[in-house]
């Protein structure tokens, strides 16, 4: 244990400080990485954390690197730890807290905060603020700390809410005086809590697991859907079990994409329009019936009557939306292997019918798209650039592939195929923007591989000084900025004729290749779906931070990408 030594009236004495009490607690539960930004009052901590082995990567904005430990926890099963300073800083870093916590990705945010007393009496402190009553609505737990002694129970505490049951985003808040209060040494050892067990097992029950085969085994036409959660719980070989026995075609939503490769016999990836309409009973695994999936109602999912079996840890996501006919309920890993004892060896697959007609029609969608893929347009089109970086992840499997956008994020998910779990991260249920730098930055720390990110200029705006966070810390990370001049595309015009550009619209002709250079890092302009790929290929075989400032058509894109629908009309904009 890290301690502090003090001479007390005459007496050596070792003595330890709130510090060393945080720093040793973080330690003892395995939480060996920091994503943050220095600062009052938790700038020494953080150079006393990386004196004590603790790697603290230091990031340009709090938000990013929130996002970083969010999508660490994802990868790992073990809460990102996201430090940040008081007020500001911790509000910046809220965005990511409560996008871990829609997700259900485990983070814990720890930020300083101003004394308890001048904030209740609302005295005017230093970035005075109650940075507790702000983020409870936001997060799964919020947890105070005013004494040394419950350093240990405090982290304990949020360690075990951000991960049992559904994972989430934890609030850990320390005011400043915390950190330089001192203990005995001993006693601070003795106070330190080791997490055991943190994410306990929850058993289905077994009439839930009769029920649902049941209902699987009266489908005519069954799918299975295949969420982000059903990744997260890394049960990879029983879920793939699973599918195989059944032999029901399964739909991957985007971050579940590779849990089987998508070029597996039963995915439906590229048939999604007629599965969701036709099946008749759909198993959901660690998915939601959210707006990605219609609500599990409305055009989307046809005339044909539906049943839906559901797998969740959260008793209270069944019936959200729509009636959940077997509700299976505990974590995904025990409720997958209670179903394939509960098959046996003798289960009969799903009809060879319905598994044909998903796969001619998931034939044809690939065979109709192919075409597109291959043009070597310049400017370049959307679908002849992800075509070269399809085939360079085919080819690299390994590699993490970042995605953020619009047109971007919702092209490249269903173009660019997947081979192996939880190598695809992306924007999430809520559909953001802002995640791209602090995912990659993670992505490469916490997996050690190469990361491809495949940015919308846009959305690369939100995180773009991050890059020089990835050339300070040298990191394996490719960045592909498809820009085609604006949001959504680049042809807008001001309807008033003023010197204002349209919102729309950025500045014509951008390089921001030129941004990594600056930093040290290497950038190319790609012009053409061939220079693209010499220089993706070169930037992964190098391992150097590359930005690549891919040059798209202004003109290509569609408004919002392909959830326009989502845009409110006004009736008296229209002509008459």
């Amino acid at each position: 244990m890290s301690a502090v030594h003090s001479i007390d009236t005459g007496t050596e004495q070792e003595l330890t400080d709130g510090f060393h009490l945080i720093i040793d607690a973080l330690k003892l539960n395995g939480l060996n990485t920091i994503y943050g930004v220095p600062g009052i009052p938790i700038t020494d901590f953080g150079r006393m954390a990386q004196a004590e082995g603790i790697r603290v990567l230091s990031f340009r904005h709090e938000q990013a690197a929130g996002y970083a430990a969010s999508i660490a926890g994802y990868l790992t099963k073990k809460p990102g730890v996201c430090l940040t300073v008081s007020a500001p800083g911790f509000l910046n870093g809220l965005t990511a807290l409560a996008h871990a916590t829609t997700n259900c990705f485990p983070m814990i945010l720890i930020s300083g905060s101003s004394e308890r007393e001048i904030v209740d009496l609302q005295q005017g402190d230093y970035e005075e603020m109650d940075q507790l009553a702000i983020a409870k609505p936001l997060c799964k737990a919020a947890y105070r700390v005013l004494h040394a002694q419950d350093i240990g129970i405090g982290l304990a505490r949020a360690i075990r809410s951000a991960v049992s049951g559904r994972p989430g985003g934890v609030y850990l808040d320390l005011p400043a005086k915390l950190f330089g209060q001192v203990m005995n040494a001993d006693a601070g050892r003795k106070s330190l809590v080791k997490v055991i067990d943190a994410a306990p097992a929850q058993l289905p029950a077994p009439d839930s697991i009769k029920r649902a085969l049941d209902v699987l085994k009266s489908a005519k036409k069954p799918l299975i859907i295949l969420g982000k959660g059903a990744a997260y719980a890394q049960a990879d070989d029983a879920v793939k079990a699973l599918v195989e026995t059944s032999g029901v075609p399964f739909l991957p939503m985007s971050m579940a994409k590779g849990l089987l490769p998508d070029t597996h016999p039963q995915c439906a990836g590229a048939a999604r329009s007629t599965v969701l309409k036709d099946s008749d009973v759909v198993m959901l695994i660690g998915a939601r019936l959210n707006w990605l999936l219609s609500h599990g109602k409305g055009k989307a999912w046809g005339d044909a009557p539906k049943k839906f079996i559901q797998i969740d840890i959260e008793p209270k996501e069944m019936d959200s939306n729509v009636e959940i006919v077997a509700p299976v309920v505990g974590d995904i890993g025990s409720c997958v292997a209670a179903l394939l004892d509960g098959m046996g060896k003798s289960w009969t697959k799903a009809s060879s019918d319905w598994t044909s007609a998903v796969t001619k029609k998931r034939d044809e969608n690939v065979a109709k798209m192919a075409p597109k893929l291959m043009n070597n347009n310049s400017p370049m089109d959307y679908h002849g650039a992800l075509g070269v970086l399809r085939t360079i992840i085919a080819e690299r499997p390994d590699a993490m592939l970042v995605n953020e956008g619009a047109n971007t994020l919702d092209l490249a998910r269903g173009i660019v195929d997947m081979y192996k779990p939880r190598k695809r991260i992306d924007v999430g249920t809520w559909g953001i923007m802002g995640i791209g730098m602090g995912y990659c930055i993670a992505a490469a720390v916490e997996t050690g591989k190469p990361v491809l990110a495949i940015e919308g200029d846009s959305a690369f705006g939100f995180s773009g000084m991050e890059v020089e966070t990835i050339c300070r810390y040298n990191l394996p990370v490719c960045i592909v900025v498809f820009n085609n001049d604006g949001i959504y595309r680049g042809t807008d015009v001001n309807p008033t004729g003023g010197p204002d550009v349209a919102p729309t619209v950025f500045v014509k002709g951008s390089r921001y290749d030129m941004m990594m250079q600056a930093f040290g890092g290497v950038g190319v302009n790609a012009t053409s779906p061939d220079e693209l790929k010499r220089a993706v290929n070169e930037a992964m075989d190098s391992g150097k931070p590359t930005l690549i400032n891919a040059v798209i058509d202004p003109a290509a894109g569609s408004e919002s990408g392909r959830i326009g629908n989502l845009n409110p009309q006004s009736v008296l904009s229209k002509k008459k």
